[in-house]
């Protein structure tokens, strides 16, 4: 069985109106997940910019999986 985190970012509203929206992004990636019959783990969300990784929620997942492997 294959299992996915699910990390859904957007950065700026314009993003958000053009259809990237962060509801946008996960009714996607659940779609294909089911259609994959990939089982959803954790759903992140973030809404910080792309120019860097100090994102909050970013770092708090990658600090997760570091303890869990």
């Amino acid at each position: 069985m294959q299992i996915a985190d699910l990390y859904i970012r957007v950065s700026t509203d314009e993003q958000a109106e053009k259809g990237y929206s962060q509801r946008d992004q996960l009714e996607r990636l659940e779609k294909y997940c089911n259609q994959n019959q990939i089982t959803i783990g954790q759903v992140i969300f973030e809404d910080h910019s792309a120019k860097n990784f100090t994102r909050p929620e970013w770092i708090k997942y990658i600090n997760y999986i570091k303890k869990e492997v």
